[in-house]
């Protein structure tokens, strides 16, 4: 699969996974009672781009590696997985340090985030590996 290619579905993906979060930060609280048990944290959004950063960046260095030395793509998958949770890790510690939030609902959200962009990320790296194989 073509780099671009693979972009594309990157930032399609990004604005499906961004538009619930998107309309239930919109919605009437009073209509739905949510003002006793928020959904969304505040800051929501600065983890949102920094998840969807870190897994562009990650993505595109592992595709980059698969095209230029496929004898080295498993440690750049190895080593990228390995950056983002890192980095991932800092984000939290940094991010509940700066924003006194609740944890189960700062939990929910960045869980949201981390597995569905890792998803994708396997997602991609599967697709163009069975590609691979199929030539």
């Amino acid at each position: 699969m073509k780099l671009s290619r693979s972009l594309l579905s990157f930032f399609f993906f990004t604005v499906v996974i961004s538009i619930p979060p998107f309309i239930v930060g919109h919605l009437d609280d009073s209509s739905l009672q949510l003002s006793d048990f928020p959904i969304i944290v505040p800051g929501f959004w600065i983890m949102f781009f920094f998840m969807s950063a870190l897994t562009l960046l990650v993505l595109s260095i592992m595709l980059i590696v698969d095209k230029k030395n496929p004898d080295y793509f498993a440690q750049a998958f190895l080593g990228g997985t390995t950056l983002k949770i890192l980095a991932a890790l800092a984000f939290i510690f940094i991010f509940r340090a700066k924003n006194h939030v609740d944890k189960a609902v700062f939990l929910g959200d960045f869980m949201y985030i981390y597995l569905l962009n890792t998803v994708f990320e396997v997602y991609i790296l599967l697709r163009n590996l069975r590609l691979k194989n199929l030539r």
